[in-house]
């Protein structure tokens, strides 16, 4: 990249131009930074222009530090308002065109780069537990997939798949958000987890408050639900929003070595226990079992004790086949 020097103000796009490779100095990984840093020490040696402009930015970027750009950018807003920020913020810094520069290209772009991303992943009967840069702590059931991005204003889990449980740290100042294909959860600090299955989205609050809002709701209204401690909230794949209440110590109990459900439909049952076993349980689709529900606590360790229930639970029988599998008829 090459600053242009011709135009109607070229003293201006030499210190937009600097303002922005200091930028990318102070934010983005290694790479970038040290790129960003040779190309800045290679640019001001080429000329006494571009040394002077050099000295300007740098002056400019110490007097604008992360707690003055959090105060223009921590939330949007309005174009009336970030033209008065502007205009008061270059009376005392750079100038009108230096400080546009600035909040433009350099300021903005540093404020909006995240500070920590995380790629986590289980894998089939795998269970993880993760500390966040925040101090937050995160627990990953098996089969689970997500990603923790920390910015200076927020924190964002995107969750593809899976369940996680959270302990999350307090910050008012950057509230942190799970995203998920079905809707979207916002706390500043609670105990809670959020599971994705191919039923739906269930969200259950063992300390703090919740909110929950579903896929085609607008984001800048009011919440769908907000959740209190021991209440939960299940967003099956047409939208459609059920709650309900939940033992606080149930929440996350796959931690503990439980699976515990709660009036819960038999294929989800079969496949949360799957997660954990080599040898999968099988429902049979000609047998309408898909609308039976169980309600019950399991320890993880004693499959066989929950497959000798089932026929004491429900109306069905349990066969097993060659391959070690077990296959669920109506009795």
């Amino acid at each position: 990249m090459a600053a242009a020097s011709t135009g109607a103000d070229p003293h201006r796009k030499h210190l937009e131009y600097a303002l922005l490779l200091i930028a990318r100095q102070h934010a983005g990984d290694a790479a970038t930074a040290e790129t960003a840093s040779q190309t800045f020490a290679r640019w001001r040696a080429q000329s006494a222009e571009h040394e002077a402009a050099a000295q300007r930015a740098l002056q400019g970027w110490g007097a604008t530090e992360a707690h003055a750009l959090q105060a223009d950018f921590a939330l949007p807003a309005s174009q009336a308002e970030r033209s008065r920020q502007q205009r008061r913020r270059s009376l005392s810094l750079l100038g009108t065109a230096g400080l546009a520069s600035l909040l433009g290209l350099g300021g903005r772009w540093y404020w909006q780069q995240p500070l920590a991303r995380m790629a986590l992943h289980t894998g089939h009967g795998q269970m993880l537990a993760q500390n966040l840069p925040d101090g937050s702590h995160l627990d990953l059931a098996p089969s689970t997939s997500v990603e923790a991005v920390l910015y200076r204003d927020r924190r964002v889990l995107q969750l593809a798949r899976g369940e996680i449980r959270l302990d999350v740290v307090h910050d008012a100042q950057r509230p942190l958000e799970v995203q998920t294909p079905l809707g979207r959860v916002q706390v500043l600090g609670t105990v809670f987890s959020v599971a994705l299955r191919p039923s739906g989205l269930q969200v259950s609050v063992a300390q703090g408050r919740v909110a929950v809002w579903g896929l085609d709701s607008d984001a800048s209204q009011a919440a769908d639900v907000v959740l209190a401690a021991g209440e939960a909230a299940r967003l099956d794949a047409q939208g459609a929003l059920h709650t309900s209440s939940v033992n606080r110590q149930d929440v996350g109990a796959w931690r503990d070595g439980w699976l515990v459900f709660d009036h819960t439909p038999l294929p989800e049952v079969l496949s949360r226990w799957n997660d954990y076993l080599e040898r999968p349980l099988q429902l049979d689709t000609a047998g309408g079992l898909q609308s039976l529900h169980l309600t019950g606590s399991f320890k993880l360790r004693d499959p066989a004790i929950f497959v000798a229930s089932l026929p004491r639970s429900l109306p069905v029988r349990v066969e097993r086949l060659p391959d070690g599998s077990s296959l669920i008829r109506r009795r």
